[in-house]
C-alpha cells in the first residue's frame, strides 16, 4: 500500500521518521513529505508560529505537489494533527484515495465533500485539548454524510501527540495501541 505520511507542526522530526519505518516494516511504501523545508520546532507555539509564516494556503501547495506523483496509483492519506489536517483535505479531494489514518487531529469539512465509502480511521487523546467531544461528533456525522466508513479511537489520559516518544505527551501504551490497531487498518484495505 502507498501511503503519504504528513508531520506535525513540529515538522519532521525523528518520530515521524520511525512511524514511516514502522509502516514501511509491515510492507508499506510511505512518502514523508518535508512541508517545513527541514524546519522544526521544539514547541506547538514555535511550530504555530512556522505554520503560520509559511502559511496555509502554501502548506497545502506543497502537500498536493508531494501526493500528485503517486496519486494514479491509488494511495492512503495518513498524518500527525496538522499533517492529518492535510491528509483530511487532500483525502478527501482524491477520487482514487484508498484510505484515511488521522492520528491526533482533524479538520473542517467542506459541505459539498463526497466520497465512495472512503475506510477513515481516526486516533485521538481523550480529551484532546485541541478536538472537543462536541467537534469530534460533529465532525464524524459530517464525514458519514460525505459518504465515508469513519471509526474514532480515543486513549484517555493520553496527551495530544502522544504517539511522539520525544514529546512531553508521549503515552507509550495508547501509542503502541495505536500502531496495532492503525497496522490492521492498513492490512484490511
Amino acid at each position: 500500500m502507498n501511503i503519504m505520511l504528513f508531520h506535525s507542526v513540529h515538522g519532521l522530526r525523528p518520530a515521524v521518521h520511525a512511524a514511516a519505518d514502522r509502516l514501511r516494516a509491515a510492507g508499506h511504501h510511505v512518502h514523508v513529505p518535508d512541508l517545513y523545508d527541514g524546519q522544526t520546532a521544539g514547541t506547538v507555539e514555535e511550530g504555530m508560529a512556522l505554520k503560520d509564516r509559511i502559511g496555509k494556503e502554501e502548506l497545502l501547495k506543497r502537500a498536493i505537489l508531494a501526493a500528485a506523483p503517486y496519486s494514479e496509483q491509488g494511495q492512503v492519506y495518513a498524518g500527525f494533527s496538522l499533517g492529518a489536517s492535510i491528509a483530511q483535505t487532500l483525502a478527501l479531494g482524491d477520487a482514487r484515495a484508498r484510505g484515511l489514518l488521522l492520528l491526533h487531529g482533524t479538520s473542517d469539512i467542506a459541505e459539498n465533500a463526497s466520497v465512495d465509502e472512503l475506510p477513515v480511521q481516526l486516533h485521538v487523546a481523550d480529551p484532546d485539548p485541541f478536538e472537543s467531544h462536541d467537534w469530534l461528533n460533529s465532525w464524524y456525522l459530517q464525514m458519514g454524510r460525505a459518504g465515508a466508513d469513519t471509526e474514532i479511537y480515543r486513549y484517555p489520559g493520553a496527551g495530544h501527540l502522544y504517539t511522539d516518544p520525544d514529546l512531553p505527551d508521549y503515552d507509550e501504551d495508547a501509542a503502541e495501541r495505536t500502531w496495532a490497531v492503525s497496522l490492521a487498518f492498513l492490512d484490511s484495505l
